[in-house]
């Protein structure tokens, strides 16, 4: 029989959303910094100092319980965005090509 793990400086929102404590920051967020980036406890401290440590560690801690759920967010996250990204930029040839084009 297995117990229901509580994360007591983490909060669920109504959108089902976990964030730290009353703070704007979403669990997610730190813990793609430390997936993505590699930053340790201390730096995201350091990159957040409105951070308490046991909130961090809070943070840490869900991801690490639900590792597999959040890299699979990560990874829909970033196809989405992939999706979202505009065509690349038209090289200074081409727009050249087309403006003479466009003056006859």
């Amino acid at each position: 029989m297995s117990a229901a793990t509580t994360y007591p400086h983490l909060l669920i929102d109504a959108n089902g959303t976990v964030r730290i404590g009353d703070t704007r920051y979403k669990v997610q967020h730190l813990a793609a910094e430390h997936y993505f980036y590699g930053w340790t406890a201390e730096e995201l401290m350091r990159q957040h100092p409105d951070l308490q440590p046991v909130e961090v560690y809070a943070a840490l801690t869900y991801f690490y319980d639900n590792y597999d759920e959040l890299v699979t967010n990560f990874d829909t996250d970033a196809s989405q965005v992939e999706r979202l990204r505009p065509a690349p930029v038209i090289s200074r040839e081409e727009l050249l090509k087309r403006f003479a084009i466009g003056e006859k």
